[in-house]
Protein backbone atom coordinates (compact mmCIF):
# COMPACT_ATOMS: atom_id res chain seq x y z
CA UNK A 1 0.00 0.00 0.00
CA UNK A 2 1.49 2.94 -1.18
CA UNK A 3 0.99 5.72 1.52
CA UNK A 4 0.23 9.40 1.54
CA UNK A 5 2.61 12.32 3.03
CA UNK A 6 0.76 14.69 5.64
CA UNK A 7 -0.70 18.18 4.18
CA UNK A 8 1.11 21.23 5.19
CA UNK A 9 -2.17 22.10 7.54
CA UNK A 10 -1.48 19.32 9.79
CA UNK A 11 2.31 19.62 9.85
CA UNK A 12 1.75 22.54 11.01
CA UNK A 13 -0.78 21.74 13.56
CA UNK A 14 1.90 18.76 14.95
CA UNK A 15 5.15 21.34 15.03
CA UNK A 16 2.70 23.47 17.71
CA UNK A 17 2.64 20.82 19.94
CA UNK A 18 6.28 20.57 19.21
CA UNK A 19 6.22 17.48 17.30
CA UNK A 20 7.96 16.88 14.46
CA UNK A 21 5.71 15.78 11.79
CA UNK A 22 8.74 13.45 10.14
CA UNK A 23 9.15 11.38 13.00
CA UNK A 24 5.07 11.25 13.18
CA UNK A 25 5.20 9.93 9.48
CA UNK A 26 7.93 7.38 10.02
CA UNK A 27 6.09 6.37 13.35
CA UNK A 28 2.98 5.47 11.11
CA UNK A 29 5.13 4.21 7.97
CA UNK A 30 6.65 2.01 10.43
CA UNK A 31 3.19 0.82 12.23
CA UNK A 32 0.97 0.73 8.91
CA UNK A 33 3.93 -1.66 7.48
CA UNK A 34 3.86 -3.56 10.32
CA UNK A 35 0.45 -4.74 10.21
CA UNK A 36 0.42 -4.83 6.70
CA UNK A 37 3.28 -7.19 6.25
CA UNK A 38 3.69 -7.12 2.10
CA UNK A 39 0.57 -7.69 1.95
CA UNK A 40 -2.86 -6.40 1.94
CA UNK A 41 -5.99 -5.86 3.94
CA UNK A 42 -7.55 -8.90 3.29
CA UNK A 43 -10.50 -8.95 4.96
CA UNK A 44 -11.26 -4.98 3.74
CA UNK A 45 -10.47 -5.63 0.61
CA UNK A 46 -12.87 -8.87 0.63
CA UNK A 47 -15.80 -7.38 2.00
CA UNK A 48 -16.17 -3.26 1.08
CA UNK A 49 -16.56 -2.05 -2.20
CA UNK A 50 -13.48 0.11 -3.23
CA UNK A 51 -15.89 3.06 -3.88
CA UNK A 52 -18.10 3.17 -0.93
CA UNK A 53 -17.22 5.79 1.59
CA UNK A 54 -18.57 6.33 5.08
CA UNK A 55 -18.72 8.22 8.29
CA UNK A 56 -17.15 7.21 11.74
CA UNK A 57 -16.52 8.43 14.89
CA UNK A 58 -13.85 8.01 17.57
CA UNK A 59 -15.44 7.88 20.70
CA UNK A 60 -13.96 7.29 24.11
CA UNK A 61 -15.15 4.79 26.24
CA UNK A 62 -14.15 5.47 29.58
CA UNK A 63 -13.08 8.43 31.58
CA UNK A 64 -9.89 10.21 30.88
CA UNK A 65 -7.52 12.43 29.36
CA UNK A 66 -6.61 12.78 25.63
CA UNK A 67 -3.74 12.58 23.64
CA UNK A 68 -2.54 11.82 20.11
CA UNK A 69 -5.95 13.23 18.26
CA UNK A 70 -4.02 14.94 15.48
CA UNK A 71 -1.41 11.61 15.55
CA UNK A 72 -4.79 9.70 14.28
CA UNK A 73 -5.72 12.39 12.02
CA UNK A 74 -2.22 11.50 10.73
CA UNK A 75 -3.35 7.85 10.49
CA UNK A 76 -6.13 9.08 8.32
CA UNK A 77 -4.42 11.29 6.11
CA UNK A 78 -1.24 9.09 5.32
CA UNK A 79 -3.59 5.85 4.72
CA UNK A 80 -6.61 7.62 3.05
CA UNK A 81 -5.33 10.69 1.58
CA UNK A 82 -6.05 13.93 2.26
CA UNK A 83 -7.73 15.42 -0.55
CA UNK A 84 -10.28 12.15 0.06
CA UNK A 85 -10.71 12.33 3.31
CA UNK A 86 -11.92 14.56 6.03
CA UNK A 87 -11.03 14.67 9.94
CA UNK A 88 -13.70 17.04 12.29
CA UNK A 89 -11.95 17.15 15.42
CA UNK A 90 -14.40 17.38 18.37
CA UNK A 91 -12.01 17.34 21.25
CA UNK A 92 -8.44 18.92 21.63
CA UNK A 93 -5.22 17.08 23.05
CA UNK A 94 -5.42 17.74 26.87
CA UNK A 95 -9.17 17.52 27.65
CA UNK A 96 -10.81 15.69 30.38
CA UNK A 97 -13.11 13.37 28.33
CA UNK A 98 -15.92 11.15 29.98
CA UNK A 99 -17.27 7.57 28.67
CA UNK A 100 -19.29 8.35 25.13
CA UNK A 101 -17.45 11.77 24.58
CA UNK A 102 -17.34 11.86 20.70
CA UNK A 103 -13.59 12.98 19.74
CA UNK A 104 -13.92 13.17 16.29
CA UNK A 105 -16.10 12.67 13.11
CA UNK A 106 -14.47 10.89 9.59
CA UNK A 107 -15.78 10.79 6.56
CA UNK A 108 -13.28 8.35 4.38
CA UNK A 109 -12.95 5.05 1.94
CA UNK A 110 -15.18 2.64 3.87
CA UNK A 111 -11.77 0.61 2.90
CA UNK A 112 -8.79 2.24 3.32
CA UNK A 113 -10.69 3.86 6.87
CA UNK A 114 -10.66 0.42 8.18
CA UNK A 115 -6.80 -0.66 7.46
CA UNK A 116 -6.14 3.18 9.15
CA UNK A 117 -8.52 2.15 12.16
CA UNK A 118 -6.21 -0.05 14.69
CA UNK A 119 -2.95 1.77 14.01
CA UNK A 120 -4.62 5.19 14.44
CA UNK A 121 -6.46 3.68 17.61
CA UNK A 122 -3.59 2.18 18.94
CA UNK A 123 -1.63 5.22 19.08
CA UNK A 124 -4.39 7.43 20.65
CA UNK A 125 -5.39 4.71 23.15
CA UNK A 126 -1.55 4.44 24.69
CA UNK A 127 -1.18 8.22 24.34
CA UNK A 128 -4.58 9.40 26.09
CA UNK A 129 -3.34 6.47 29.03
CA UNK A 130 -0.23 8.33 29.37
CA UNK A 131 -2.01 11.65 29.58
CA UNK A 132 -4.71 10.11 32.51
CA UNK A 133 -2.14 9.17 34.12
CA UNK A 134 -0.09 11.77 34.50
CA UNK A 135 -3.29 13.76 34.84
CA UNK A 136 -4.39 11.99 37.59
CA UNK A 137 -0.53 12.04 39.35
CA UNK A 138 -1.13 16.09 39.23
CA UNK A 139 -4.19 16.20 40.06
CA UNK A 140 -3.08 14.51 43.62
CA UNK A 141 -0.05 16.99 44.52
CA UNK A 142 -2.26 20.07 43.51
CA UNK A 143 -1.57 23.21 45.60
CA UNK A 144 1.66 21.61 46.63
CA UNK A 145 3.85 23.26 44.11
CA UNK A 146 5.81 19.55 43.20
CA UNK A 147 6.30 18.92 39.46
CA UNK A 148 5.30 15.89 38.27
CA UNK A 149 7.54 14.51 35.72
CA UNK A 150 8.54 11.84 33.06
CA UNK A 151 11.65 9.37 32.54
CA UNK A 152 13.74 7.91 29.97
CA UNK A 153 11.61 4.76 30.47
CA UNK A 154 9.92 4.86 26.97
CA UNK A 155 8.86 2.71 24.50
CA UNK A 156 11.66 2.29 21.89
CA UNK A 157 10.37 4.58 19.28
CA UNK A 158 7.70 6.23 20.85
CA UNK A 159 9.67 8.28 22.92
CA UNK A 160 8.85 11.96 21.52
CA UNK A 161 5.01 10.62 21.56
CA UNK A 162 5.13 9.37 25.11
CA UNK A 163 6.63 12.66 26.45
CA UNK A 164 4.60 14.40 24.26
CA UNK A 165 1.60 12.29 26.44
CA UNK A 166 3.06 13.92 29.78
CA UNK A 167 2.46 17.03 28.05
CA UNK A 168 -1.34 16.83 27.45
CA UNK A 169 -1.72 15.13 30.90
CA UNK A 170 -0.08 18.52 32.83
CA UNK A 171 3.46 16.92 33.31
CA UNK A 172 6.43 18.03 32.72
CA UNK A 173 9.51 16.29 30.62
CA UNK A 174 12.83 15.25 32.28
CA UNK A 175 15.73 15.13 29.64
CA UNK A 176 14.86 13.92 25.99
CA UNK A 177 17.94 11.86 25.19
CA UNK A 178 21.01 11.49 26.74
CA UNK A 179 22.69 14.14 25.62
CA UNK A 180 20.80 17.40 26.11
CA UNK A 181 21.56 16.83 30.48
CA UNK A 182 23.50 14.65 32.49
CA UNK A 183 21.68 12.73 35.14
CA UNK A 184 25.05 11.06 36.99
CA UNK A 185 23.74 7.84 38.71
CA UNK A 186 24.87 5.32 40.95
CA UNK A 187 26.66 3.42 38.93
CA UNK A 188 28.21 6.27 37.14
CA UNK A 189 29.78 7.41 40.77
CA UNK A 190 30.69 3.83 41.45
CA UNK A 191 32.61 4.06 38.02
CA UNK A 192 33.88 7.43 38.85
CA UNK A 193 35.41 7.02 42.27
CA UNK A 194 32.95 8.74 43.64
CA UNK A 195 30.05 11.70 43.32
CA UNK A 196 32.61 14.52 43.76
CA UNK A 197 34.60 12.68 40.81
CA UNK A 198 31.77 11.93 39.01
CA UNK A 199 30.55 15.44 38.70
CA UNK A 200 33.91 17.12 38.19
CA UNK A 201 34.56 14.81 35.14
CA UNK A 202 30.22 15.84 33.76
CA UNK A 203 31.18 19.34 34.29
CA UNK A 204 35.21 19.07 32.81
CA UNK A 205 33.28 17.38 29.22
CA UNK A 206 29.52 19.47 29.51
CA UNK A 207 30.30 22.76 30.79
CA UNK A 208 26.57 24.09 29.64
CA UNK A 209 24.48 21.55 30.72
CA UNK A 210 22.47 20.93 33.75
CA UNK A 211 24.06 17.87 35.87
CA UNK A 212 21.50 16.22 38.01
CA UNK A 213 23.64 13.79 40.77
CA UNK A 214 21.07 10.75 42.44
CA UNK A 215 21.93 10.03 46.03
CA UNK A 216 20.33 7.76 48.23
CA UNK A 217 21.86 9.00 51.61
CA UNK A 218 21.69 12.71 53.15
CA UNK A 219 25.43 12.46 53.33
CA UNK A 220 25.56 12.05 49.51
CA UNK A 221 23.27 14.68 49.37
CA UNK A 222 25.23 17.47 50.94
CA UNK A 223 28.45 16.24 48.84
CA UNK A 224 26.81 16.57 45.99
CA UNK A 225 25.69 20.12 46.96
CA UNK A 226 29.48 21.20 47.86
CA UNK A 227 29.98 19.65 44.24
CA UNK A 228 28.06 22.19 42.66
CA UNK A 229 24.82 20.43 41.44
CA UNK A 230 22.25 21.61 39.66
CA UNK A 231 19.41 19.11 40.57
CA UNK A 232 19.76 16.40 43.32
CA UNK A 233 17.27 13.16 42.90
CA UNK A 234 16.63 11.82 46.08
CA UNK A 235 16.07 8.02 45.47
CA UNK A 236 13.87 5.95 47.21
CA UNK A 237 14.06 8.29 50.63
CA UNK A 238 11.17 7.98 52.68
CA UNK A 239 9.14 11.26 53.46
CA UNK A 240 10.81 11.81 56.74
CA UNK A 241 14.02 11.47 55.30
CA UNK A 242 13.14 13.79 52.14
CA UNK A 243 11.97 16.49 54.74
CA UNK A 244 15.42 16.49 56.17
CA UNK A 245 17.25 16.50 52.71
CA UNK A 246 14.81 19.52 51.99
CA UNK A 247 15.95 21.29 54.82
CA UNK A 248 19.30 20.61 53.73
CA UNK A 249 18.58 22.19 50.41
CA UNK A 250 17.37 25.15 52.07
CA UNK A 251 20.65 25.62 54.34
CA UNK A 252 22.77 25.40 51.44
CA UNK A 253 21.39 28.32 49.55
CA UNK A 254 21.15 30.34 52.47
CA UNK A 255 24.74 29.64 52.32
CA UNK A 256 26.03 29.91 49.04
CA UNK A 257 22.78 31.76 47.23
CA UNK A 258 22.36 28.80 45.06
CA UNK A 259 19.11 27.06 44.39
CA UNK A 260 19.25 23.45 43.98
CA UNK A 261 16.60 21.38 42.98
CA UNK A 262 15.74 18.27 44.54
CA UNK A 263 13.95 15.38 42.90
CA UNK A 264 12.26 12.77 44.26
CA UNK A 265 12.06 9.23 42.60
CA UNK A 266 11.49 5.49 43.22
CA UNK A 267 9.09 3.73 45.48
CA UNK A 268 6.55 6.38 44.65
CA UNK A 269 2.54 5.51 44.56
CA UNK A 270 -0.68 7.47 43.98
CA UNK A 271 -1.52 6.95 47.19
CA UNK A 272 1.66 8.25 48.80
CA UNK A 273 2.43 11.52 46.43
CA UNK A 274 1.01 13.89 48.06
CA UNK A 275 2.81 13.06 51.56
CA UNK A 276 5.86 13.36 49.06
CA UNK A 277 5.12 16.43 47.52
CA UNK A 278 4.73 18.09 50.81
CA UNK A 279 7.79 17.35 52.20
CA UNK A 280 9.07 20.64 49.98
CA UNK A 281 10.46 18.43 46.84
CA UNK A 282 10.19 20.52 43.29
CA UNK A 283 9.57 17.29 41.04
CA UNK A 284 8.23 14.16 41.78
CA UNK A 285 9.24 11.72 38.55
CA UNK A 286 7.38 8.72 37.66
CA UNK A 287 8.89 6.00 35.04
CA UNK A 288 5.65 4.22 35.34
CA UNK A 289 3.99 7.21 33.32
CA UNK A 290 5.55 5.91 30.10
CA UNK A 291 6.23 2.20 31.12
CA UNK A 292 3.25 1.29 32.72
CA UNK A 293 0.10 3.36 31.96
CA UNK A 294 -2.62 1.08 30.93
CA UNK A 295 -4.75 2.58 27.72
CA UNK A 296 -7.51 4.72 27.63
CA UNK A 297 -10.24 2.75 26.27
CA UNK A 298 -11.22 4.48 22.66
CA UNK A 299 -13.26 2.95 19.98
CA UNK A 300 -14.12 3.79 15.97
CA UNK A 301 -18.34 3.34 15.18
CA UNK A 302 -19.63 3.58 12.00
CA UNK A 303 -21.99 6.45 11.83
CA UNK A 304 -23.52 5.92 7.91
CA UNK A 305 -22.18 4.28 4.78
CA UNK A 306 -22.03 7.64 1.84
Amino acid sequence: MELHSLSAELRSRLRTQGLDSDYVERVIRDTISEDLDGGVDVTSVATVPVEQRSVVTFGSRATGCLAGLDVAAAVVEMVCGVSASSFERLKTDGDRVVKGDVLARVEAPTQYMLTAERTALNLMCHLSGIATATSQWVDAVAGTGAIIRDTRKTTPGLRILEKYAVRCGGGQNHRMSLSDAALVKDNHIAAAGGVEQAFSKVRELASSLPIEIEVDTLDQLRVALDAGADVVLLDNMPPSVMREAVAIGAEHKRSTGRDVLLEASGGLTLSNARDVAETGVHFISVGGLTHSSPILDIGLDFETIV
